[in-house]
């Protein structure tokens, strides 16, 4: 609050005080004051309407204001409420006080006091006029007694009810609550709506009788069916609503009691008791407080074509575990709790001419005349159904296996452990027999997959089966198959038998099929350069020709090392009388090749100087690995009789030296003849040069004496035309300028003629303008003075029609009436005042006073004398 509004503040006050303090107040109806006698110290209520004259002894210490004034269905609350008599009037006390209950409240309606009514000194109002409470249908307020009280229960005939501190109970609507002090609202309660397939579940909080008469037992929770409103009680606690469980013909639900009870079917249910509730018993369920939810079961449904087995059945009632029942179809029917079904719905095995079912006995049993015992197994083959049976059991449906020529599968007898492969034929295993699964090696199997992917040799470092495997795309092989291996062209294989411990030779193009004790032998050669052993590795050996390359390094009889690059073209020739394994009896034998040529070509070089050498390097490396003949000729090829490998040609790729001082100085040799043939080529074309360059400087000086010539001649044409048009130029300006002139003046003559014509032109012109602008305005003037007439006119017409309209709506009496209720008024008002006569008027109007003052005092004096 700023200063301002502080001291209006004050301002207010002090007016009211002083107000207050008056002599004479006028209290207006409805009005009270708080007097209080300075000598008994006692304050008293002075109700208006009157006109109260304070003494010295007496102050007003509050009001004027207002009575309190409660509206019907309203209530009002006051503390410290004072003590009121029979007849209505407020009791005293022996000094004229009137009494208060100091501490109280109490709660005033329209009913009792439904005249304003002013508060005694101490009396104080909590809060402002508040309307009744109305409670609606399926509501209710929950009431708490603060103390102890009693009352008239009009709905159970006038009955008094004694409440004591700490009782709740309900006020149900429709109604209207009327509040006491004794009792405060503790919250608004509303009524739970029980719909069709919904119940209410409560909780008892203390021991009580519900309004059906049960007796509940404090925590003790039970449902409410009933459709409709529901109100609970103070004693009674809303858990949840719960929805009733949809039960159809293909689905049911499955119970299980966490207490004995009876349920709403009328039957005894005991502790840890599991059963359903199916469509038979009701369409719906709602769960009883005992009861909880394992699950939904759905029907089994079993077609003509399909069966089952039930483990751990219940039969007439009883569960008899361990027992195997089969249910064939059509039938439908809900798994009781326990049961199970063995391997779900299974159909009907059918089988067709080309397959057979594998059976195994569980105990012993008549098979149409065959003793089965336990353990004993057989084939049933197409085309036929497969009645089932729980004294047996389908190990598998086996389906005969069709084999072309170049295929074939791995059987294994289960009576004798042989193992036999089946080529080219369609083969249907008996019931002592399984396929067998063939296990090849990695690194047979990584071979396998890199024929199938193209490939005909595999490198060491060529990455995992597995990674070969993801990058083909290829699924892995069927270990039951034959396994089979195409052979290519001029190529050959060796299989080792380890059971007979025998070898065969294949020779391509063929297709290898290897037996059930059969692998192959894997091939390692050298590769790379230099050569590394088990780069190379292949299931096929390759017969040639073909090449291989190697690096060496050699060593010169002057100590200058080199390292030579040399590839070898090789092949296996074999003689008729020689062995085909032959080729097989050396295991790598690219490397003992290369190591037999370059031990060769190392001693020869080493008998050498690196002059010699360079000079004849590939004569000196052929002798060497092919040697020389009686004639001095040099050998045509070089043959290994080990396995027949012979080597026909020697290519010398590049020789390098190995030491650094020894590449220097051959590249500084090679640098220094590449110099020289460089400067003598610079030197033949730079004189080349020069001779160009004077031939063209003859040639250009001719030339330039030539365009001297020309041009000189040129300037002499040149200042005879400039003479010519120096002569042109001056006769032809004066000529210009002499009809220039002669012209400029006919052209003046011409235009101040024209300007006096349009000066004349523009003259009239003006004038008929000035003439058409002063017609033009007399005219607007005279036809804005008809306007204004008959602006005026309607104007006339409207004020005199409205005027008698006026008249006409008022009536003759009306304007009479209006007329003389001025005088009237005042007459009235002067007779009201006690003045029988007065005079009004302004300095403007003088009127002799001189003996007015007389009759009026003589007439003062003749009314006192009457009185």
């Amino acid at each position: 609050m700023n200063s301002e509004s502080r001291m209006q503040l004050m301002m207010d006050m002090q007016s009211m005080a002083e107000s207050r303090n008056a002599a004479l107040l006028n209290l207006a109806p409805h009005h009270y004051i708080h007097v209080r006698d300075t000598n008994s110290n006692i304050t008293s209520v002075v109700c208006g309407p009157c006109r109260f004259t304070r003494e010295d002894h007496q102050q007003v210490v509050f009001g004027p204001i207002e009575m309190v004034k409660i509206p019907p269905r309203h209530f009002i609350t006051v503390e410290n409420p004072v003590i009121m008599k029979e007849n209505g009037m407020a009791e005293k006390n022996e000094f004229g006080q009137a009494k208060l209950r100091h501490g109280d409240t109490e709660i005033r309606l329209a009913t009792d006091w439904a005249e304003p009514f002013p508060l005694y000194y101490g009396e104080k109002l909590l809060g402002k006029v508040t309307p009744l409470r109305v409670v609606a249908k399926d509501t209710a307020l929950r009431l708490k007694a603060v103390r102890d009280f009693s009352e008239t229960d009009d709905e159970n005939g006038g009955e008094l009810i004694s409440r004591l501190a700490g009782d709740e109970w309900l006020f149900e609507g429709p109604g209207t609550y009327t509040p006491r002090v004794e009792v405060e609202i503790v919250e608004t309660v509303t009524a739970a709506i029980i719909k069709h397939g919904e119940a209410l579940k409560l909780r008892a909080q203390q021991d009580f009788q519900d309004s059906k008469g049960t007796i509940r037992k404090t925590g003790q929770e039970y449902l409410v069916r009933e459709n409709g409103a529901y109100m609970p009680s103070v004693h009674e606690e809303v858990v949840e609503l719960l929805r009733a469980k949809v039960v159809t013909e293909k689905k049911a639900l499955h119970l299980k009691a966490v207490k004995g009870f009876k349920d709403i079917y009328g039957n005894d249910r005991r502790a840890g008791d599991e059963y359903l509730i199916t469509a038979e018993q009701s369409d719906s369920h709602i769960l009883d407080v005992y009861e909880e939810l394992v699950g939904e079961v759905h029907m089994v449904s079993l077609s003509s074509r399909q069966y089952c087995v039930v483990l751990d059945a219940i039969i007439d009632g009883v569960q008899k575990f361990g027992t195997r029942t089969l249910r064939k179809g059509e039938s439908c029917f809900f798994l009781q709790p326990g049961e199970s079904l063995e391997n779900g719905i299974e159909d009907i095995v059918v089988l067709s001419e080309d397959e057979a079912l594998l059976l195994q006995a569980n105990e012993t049993f008549d098979d149409d005349g065959i003793m089965r015992k336990p353990g004993d197994k057989w084939l049933v083959t197409g085309p036929k159904d497969v009645d089932p049976s729980v004294n047996v059991t389908c190990l598998e449906k086996r389906k005969a296996i069709p084999l072309a020529s170049t295929e074939g599968i791995y059987v294994r007898d289960n009576r004798t452990g042989d193992v036999r492969s089946v080529i080219g034929k369609t083969y249907l295993l008996q019931a002592h027999e399984e396929l067998y699964e063939k296990d090849l090696p990695d690194e047979v199997e990584e071979l396998l997959l890199k024929q199938r992917l193209g490939q005909s040799y595999l490198r060491g470092d060529g990455g995992s089966f597995d990674d070969m495997e993801g990058a083909g795309g290829r699924s892995a092989r069927d270990k039951t198959r034959v396994v089979s291996f195409r052979v290519p062209h001029n190529s050959a294989i060796q299989i080792y038998d380890y059971k007979t411990k025998d070898s065969r030779l294949i020779f391509g193009p063929d297709l290898v099929m290897l037996g059930p004790d059969e692998n192959f032998n894997v091939i390692r050669l050298s590769g790379d350069k230099p050569k590394v052993p088990n780069v190379i590795k292949s299931l096929c050996l390759m017969l040639g020709p073909d090449f291989m390359t190697d690096i060496i390094t050699v060593e010169t009889s002057d100590h200058a090392r080199l390292r030579l690059t040399l590839s070898y073209n090789w092949q296996f020739q074999m003689d008729d009388a020689d062995d085909p394994s032959k080729i097989f009896n050396v295991r790598d034998f690219t490397g003992d090749a290369c190591k037999a040529i370059a031990s060769r070509v190392r001693g020869a070089v080493a008998a050498v100087t690196f002059d010699h050498f360079h000079k004849t390097s590939a004569k000196l490396i052929r002798s060497s690995v092919f040697g020389t003949k009686a004639d001095g000729k040099i050998g045509n090829f070089l043959k290994f009789e080990a396995n027949s490998l012979v080597i026909t040609n020697v290519d010398i790729q590049s020789v390098e030296p190995v030491d650094v001082e020894t590449r220097a100085a051959l590249q500084k040799s090679v640098q220094m003849a590449i110099t020289i043939t460089t400067n003598s080529q610079e030197a033949a074309a730079r004189h080349h040069a020069m001779r160009e360059d004077e031939a063209a400087k003859g040639t250009l000086l001719h030339q330039q004496l030539v365009n001297q010539a020309e041009s000189e001649r040129a300037k002499k044409e040149l200042l005879e035309l400039k003479a010519q048009s120096a002569a042109v130029e001056s006769t032809g300006l004066a000529k210009a300028e002499a009809l220039a002139r002669a012209e400029a003046a006919r052209i003046k003559g011409e235009a101040a003629v024209t300007e006096a014509e349009l000066s004349a032109k523009a003259a009239e012109l003006s004038l008929q303008t000035l003439k058409a602008q002063q017609l033009a305005e007399v005219e607007h003037q005279k036809a804005l003075a008809e306007l204004e007439i008959e602006k005026a006119r309607k104007l006339a017409d409207i004020e005199s029609e409205k005027f008698a309209k006026t008249i006409s709506a008022l009536g003759p009496e009306t304007i009479v009436a209006i007329a003389r209720a001025g005088p009237e008024m005042q007459a009235k008002l002067l007779q009201g005042l006690g003045v029988s006569s007065m005079l009004i008027t302004d300095g403007n109007s003088p009127i002799n006073l001189l003996n007015t003052a007389e009759g009026l005092i003589s007439s003062a004096t003749g009314s006192a004398s009457h009185q």
